[in-house]
């Protein structure tokens, strides 16, 4: 008995370590991915590395965007680190 019992907060901080950490950044993964998986010609979105610019181009890996008059940049899809709606930077929606 005297075994389980020091044992038990142990046992009682997995699950809270679960939910705390585990659980919030799965939710948020799996709404980037979705983020990702619905990106569209004329979605305004900015990448990991800081550029902002407007989608004009989708393929099942590559995103092409163009972020100055004339100038279009080819990406990974994954690169994409917000959508921009309204001026508001949405990380997944």
């Amino acid at each position: 008995m005297e075994v389980l019992g020091s044992f038990m907060p142990i046992i009682l901080i997995i699950p809270i370590f679960w939910f705390l950490i585990l659980r919030p950044e799965q939710v948020k993964r799996k709404k980037h991915q979705t983020m990702l998986d619905n990106l569209s010609k004329g979605d305004q979105v900015v990448t990991n590395g800081g550029l902002h610019g407007k989608v004009v181009g989708v393929d099942k890996d590559i995103v092409v965007l163009t972020i100055a008059e004339g100038v279009k940049v080819e990406l990974t899809r994954s690169a994409v680190a917000f959508l921009k709606k309204g001026g508001e930077l949405i990380e997944g929606e």
